[in-house]
């Protein structure tokens, strides 16, 4: 066991096991190993101060990761929970939703098209002439549902 042969070396090899894992987070992302070598990094200086038996270091070093875990995962929580002034960025379609656009193309039989920017849309609703202000209502994978203004 890696970990119980580490501990048996000393508080210095809880400071080094710390610094590779520190290291490692730099080749393997998701912000995991940072914080088992905080755990790694505290345990170290604990024992520094006070020595104990390797089984103690090990439920130290325990103890510590699942701390500093869990504390990373309830900052992420609460910064991941903030308001964005532009909440439908990344969801275009979404965002389409009330807004009101000219008919490019009449709809007729249900189908019809809507200049949005430099795109144009494929709409149905209701049969309307070319010209016709329309207004999202929903959508349909990539086909926006529309009504008359």
């Amino acid at each position: 066991m890696i970990l119980a042969t580490l501990a048996s070396w000393g508080a210095w090899s809880w400071i080094a096991f710390a610094a590779v894992l520190m290291a490692a987070e730099i080749l393997v992302p998701g912000y995991f190993l940072i914080w088992l070598g905080a755990a790694a990094a505290l345990t170290g200086m604990t024992f520094l101060v006070m020595p104990g038996p390797w089984q103690i270091q090990l439920l130290v070093f325990a103890v510590l990761s699942l701390l500093c875990l869990f504390g990373w995962v309830k900052v992420m929580k609460a910064t991941n929970g903030t308001t964005s002034d532009k909440p439908d960025l990344n969801r275009r379609l979404e965002a389409l939703i009330g807004n009101e656009f000219v008919l490019e193309e009449p709809i007729q039989a249900g189908r019809g098209r809507v200049r949005i920017a430099d795109s144009v849309w494929l709409v149905t609703g209701p049969d309307l002439a070319t010209g016709a202000r329309v207004r999202v209502t929903a959508f349909q994978g990539a086909v926006l549902v529309v009504e008359a203004v």
